[in-house]
């Protein structure tokens, strides 16, 4: 029996592939499936420099409004409503305090950084959830929630004692940037002078019990002799909290191939940072021009700082400042995708962590956006689901089988300074 037409047309639709989807589908599906687990957001830096940490009548759910001009503060980056429309389901939020400080002082600092962190969640129960394992964090993301992680941003912080250490991991710290911007006496970091070449021994304890407890080992700001020691030390994945790739843009907060190679066989992972600065090789060159000429028209004009501020006014007119974008950031994670693989890719915007952001990335809200330029480049749902979040969860669920296997293992002493 012949078959009819109707039945020849039906034949054909069913077997015709589906219409593909848009990259700004592609990005919409992944990222309701896998919300962003973002690996570093200083909202609490703002809520100290701009508040010092008094927030009774501060309202995260809209910080549209936060710009002062008069003390040079603009806009925050972050609020509840934002989150929201990024898809962000999961947030480290970095308890910093400066590296200026001495390191007694700088050990009350983040106490109080993350007392603030406390109080600001606690406001908001039906928005979001303090987590500290990643059960947690599925829960609160499961309930809708935004699952609220705390971050150590710098060793200053512990001020050169495991107690301290494991006191912060007590009260709810998943990670430790090993360095901020300076070299520690124990860590050398990628902004600063090297002293050690490396890690030195105590350095070396520092991972060994970060990673006995479970505190996630961050070594974004660190100098890449750093980086090798601690993945040489390290037995469980380690992560990059908020870092670029050197072979795109080769400024030292950035993470070279060979170290990015190591990472691969580690486990761990980048979560690409969006500071202009790092994504950029032009405002990068662009802004080691400004403090060349900045320090040279002072030195020209010693005693007449109205004449070098009216200099570096002219050449900043003649010479307007490139912007980082968004497809730069994107290019960063093709280079981790090359390197180190699409498994070893996460993302840490560092929002209200700096003064300026790529074009098309200007605040929490924009994540949908570079989702969407990744589907254009080829990356499938499941690969964006890997980037949004699921890296971060296998990497962290990692760090906690580890812990728990060594649970019973006694905790790393070293003698106290008194």
């Amino acid at each position: 029996m012949r078959p009819t037409l109707p039945l020849l047309l039906a034949t054909l639709i069913a077997a015709a592939p589906a219409l593909a989807a848009t990259p700004e589908q592609t990005a919409q599906a992944a990222l309701r499936a896998a919300p962003v687990w973002d690996g570093h957001n200083d909202v609490p830096e703002q809520l100290r420099e701009r508040r010092r940490d008094m927030i009774a009548d501060f309202d995260f759910r809209d910080t549209t409004g936060t710009a002062d001009a008069a003390k040079g503060q603009q806009a925050m980056h972050t609020d509840l409503a934002r989150l929201r429309r990024g898809h962000v389901g999961a947030q480290f939020w970095s308890v910093y305090v400066s590296a200026d400080l001495p390191e007694p002082q700088a050990v009350q600092a983040t106490l109080e950084q993350i007392d603030v962190t406390k109080r600001l969640i606690a406001r908001y129960p039906q928005e979001m959830q303090l987590a500290t394992s990643t059960a947690e964090v599925e829960r609160a993301m499961k309930a809708g929630k935004i699952a609220s992680l705390i971050g150590m941003e710098g060793g200053h912080s512990i001020g050169g004692s495991l107690g301290v250490l494991r006191q912060m991991y007590a009260l709810g710290a998943r990670y430790m940037t090993l360095t901020h911007f300076k070299t520690l006496a124990w860590a050398d970091a990628a902004t600063d002078a090297p002293v050690h070449g490396g890690l030195t021994d105590f350095g070396r304890d520092v991972v060994r019990e970060m990673q006995r407890l479970g505190m996630l080992v961050d070594l974004s700001h660190v100098s890449a002799d750093t980086m090798r020691d601690a993945l040489a030390v390290a037995k469980a994945p380690v992560i990059f909290s908020h870092s670029g790739t050197r072979s795109i843009n080769s400024h030292p907060r950035n993470v070279p191939d060979d170290v990015l190679a190591l990472l691969k066989a580690n486990g761990g992972l980048v979560m690409v940072d969006f500071a202009p600065d790092y994504v950029s090789e032009d405002v990068r060159a662009w802004s080691a021009a400004k403090a060349a000429e900045t320090a040279r028209l002072a030195a020209l004009n010693i005693g007449d700082p109205s004449a070098a501020e009216q200099g570096v006014a002219a050449w900043l007119a003649a010479h307007p400042a490139p912007k980082a974008t968004l497809a730069q950031a994107a290019d960063h994670i093709d280079q981790v995708r090359k390197v180190a693989g699409i498994e070893h890719i996460g993302l840490g915007g560092d929002f209200d962590g700096v003064g300026s952001l790529p074009t098309g990335l200007e605040d929490v809200s924009t994540y949908p956006a570079l989702f969407t330029e990744l589907a254009r480049r080829g990356y499938s749902r499941g690969d964006l689901e890997k980037i949004s979040s699921g890296n971060m969860l296998r990497v962290m669920k990692a760090a906690e089988a580890y812990a728990a296997a060594h649970r019973g293992d006694a905790p790393v002493e070293t003698p106290t300074g008194f």
